[in-house]
């Protein structure tokens, strides 16, 4: 495991890697809290970077972006590349479940690392781990690269069937604590599901639903 910090608290990097299993039978804190703050942390230095790196982008092509970095499968990828897997301490039922595998509980150990980070050595360090972690994805990420699928999806329809109103949403399922939800969309056409995705907002889950519709639409 390369985690690339040194933490002078070590108690603050056991408590990053204590899942709620293993933190209820013991009656010890989880890394529930890190996590909040470790997911709050990376929204906004992820924003700060991509705001200065891409001076012409507008909202929505910052909005995008941002998503894509810290998506789950993002983020759990990244807990993948440094081992952290390796160092998540698990109560009984979760390690019979092959828990140190499942992208929510990577995501989730990334984050909270990131908070004990923030809580050991203050923003300025939180930052610079921030930036050596995602230091090849903020140039590898182009606005042009983010299609929004939700407008060419409901142009698709519009030129297709001449009529507006066709395509809708709906929320299948809201998962997860309120600081960390996922959600789970499908996107219909007159009625009938054409795709479905997630995502740790409305919008982007919305967005990935409309992207499986519209290269199921286009393939025809």
């Amino acid at each position: 495991m390369n985690i690339g910090y040194e933490f002078k608290d070590k108690e603050l990097l056991k408590r990053a890697f204590t899942h709620i299993s293993y933190a209820n039978e013991n009656n010890i804190e989880s890394n529930q809290r890190l996590e909040f703050l470790g997911d709050s942390i990376l929204s906004f230095v992820v924003a700060k970077k991509l705001y200065e790196v891409y001076k012409d982008a507008d909202e929505g092509d910052l909005t995008q972006m941002r998503a894509a970095l810290v998506c789950e499968k993002s983020l759990s990828q990244k807990a993948e590349e440094m081992g952290l897997s390796e160092g998540i301490i698990f109560g009984k039922s979760e390690s019979k479940s092959n828990g140190q595998y499942k992208a929510s509980i990577l995501c989730d150990t990334f984050e909270a690392l990131l908070g004990a980070i923030f809580y050991d050595g203050g923003i300025e360090e939180a930052q610079k781990w921030i930036l050596s972690v995602f230091k090849d994805d903020f140039e590898d990420i182009k606005p042009a690269d983010l299609t929004n699928y939700k407008s060419e999806l409901q142009s698709y329809y519009q030129k297709k069937e001449k009529r507006r109103g066709m395509v809708s949403y709906k929320l299948k399922e809201r998962k997860g604590p309120d600081h960390n939800p996922t959600f789970s969309v499908a996107v219909m056409v007159d009625g009938v599901v054409m795709g479905e995705g997630t995502g740790k907002s409305m919008k982007e889950a919305e967005q990935m639903a409309a992207k499986e519709a519209f290269m199921r639409a286009t393939r025809k």
